[in-house]
């Protein structure tokens, strides 16, 4: 099981823009995810090949068997079946997707190394990826994208950009190159840049002026919680930490529970419904609960990345500064279909340990910061200090 972030939009572009919020501002790659403790998502094909159909699984199940009986696209009759669903999460991936997705959850995924965003219906770079294609060409943060092959990316949902600029429809791999309409300031210009097989460490630590440790996740990929456990652990003593969760679109969740142990002592991390049957993920006794901790978050912190949040607040743990976060709090359940692809349909929602519901409704940080969150974050910081 998992709990995967496809952004719904129209059925044209749901195989590739669903696979897209793994990494929702990264232009590069697959769907945000949440998988289950007990789940290892390198086995997520077999599992999804296991999963019994419930309730609108039965349903694509049984319009996907109809259309293979009539030499039909599985396929595309799966994808109908999940439009008429009306689950706003669901989706359909081919086998070479779903594959794709799970080469993502290692850490590694095919693009060009972009993270962008969208602000006032146009697609802005937000971060270029050190060492990447896009680095090589010269982009840069603050750079607006125009077009990508030709094709006008103003007014369109980030992750149907990122469908084009990951060559979905077209089955583009790495080597293929994509034209980038790009602006900056009056300076218009295209760049061709080529697509590369990229492998990003999930976990940056630094070092700020003040003393404060930032510890930033930009996903819950495999090994990414362990990593923030020792990014904790090497602190200096006297050091507080900012764990910078913004933009982190997911993974995941038994990375982000590993992650929540760094900071608690045990006890209860989330609950979720499966079907109707409650279950529950706790932290690992032994994290580090006296050093002063502030989450930073924003409109593109997600589902897993979510969980750990409302935990960290409920919790009492952290103090949470920045902007309300985006509002994926549902569990997917996969079901492998005739020809090999994968339906995932929703069977269940997360809640943060006081029973708050995040899907649909986000976290509200304790303090608003939006232009100068770092700064407000290493101020709250130096303030749970004293």
């Amino acid at each position: 099981m998992s709990g995967r972030d496809p952004f719904c939009r129209p059925r044209s572009v749901r195989r590739g823009a669903a696979l897209t919020l793994v990494f929702a501002s990264v232009l590069v790659a697959g769907a945000a995810t949440g998988s289950l403790p007990g789940t290892d998502r390198g086995d997520a094909a077999d599992g999804a090949a296991q999963a019994a159909p419930v309730g609108h699984h039965a349903e694509v199940a049984r319009a996907a068997e109809e259309a293979a009986a009539h030499g039909a696209s599985p396929l595309e009759a799966a994808e109908r079946a999940v439009s008429r669903s009306g689950d706003r999460w669901g989706a359909v991936y081919s086998r070479g997707e779903y594959e794709e997705f799970e080469a993502t959850l290692d850490g590694a995924y095919t693009g060009v190394g972009l993270w962008a965003r969208e602000r006032d219906g146009r697609i802005e770079v937000s971060r270029v990826g050190s060492g990447t294609p896009a680095d090589g060409a010269g982009i840069r943060p603050g750079d607006r994208l125009r077009s990508v092959d030709g094709e006008k990316v103003d007014g369109r949902p980030v992750t149907e950009v990122v469908s084009l600029l990951r060559g979905d429809r077209a089955g583009k791999a790495a080597g293929s190159t994509v034209r980038l309409g790009l602006e900056r300031g009056s300076r218009s210009w295209s760049e061709t840049v080529r697509r590369a097989r990229l492998s990003p460490d999930p976990v940056t630590v630094r070092s700020l002026a003040s003393g404060v440790t930032v510890v930033q996740v930009s996903a819950f990929t495999k090994g990414s919680g362990e990593k923030v456990g020792a990014a904790v652990r090497e602190a200096p003593k006297e050091s507080g930490i900012v764990l910078d969760l913004r933009g982190n679109p997911g993974g995941l969740v038994a990375e982000a529970v590993t992650a929540a142990s760094a900071f608690l002592d045990g006890g209860l991390v989330a609950t979720y419904d499966v079907a109707g049957e409650q279950r529950a993920l706790h932290a690992e006794p032994g994290g580090d609960t006296r050093r002063p901790l502030v989450a930073l978050v924003d409109g593109g912190t997600m589902s897993a990345a979510e969980l750990l949040t409302g935990a960290l607040q409920d919790r009492g743990r952290a103090v949470v500064v920045g902007s309300r976060t985006f509002g994926k709090g549902s569990v997917q359940m996969p079901t492998e279909l005739p020809d090999g692809s994968v339906a995932e349909l929703t069977v269940g929602h997360y809640r943060t340990p006081s029973g708050r519901g995040v899907d649909g409704h986000g976290i509200t940080p304790d303090l608003e910061a939006d232009g100068r969150a770092l700064e407000r974050a290493e101020t709250v910081v130096g303030g749970l200090g004293r």
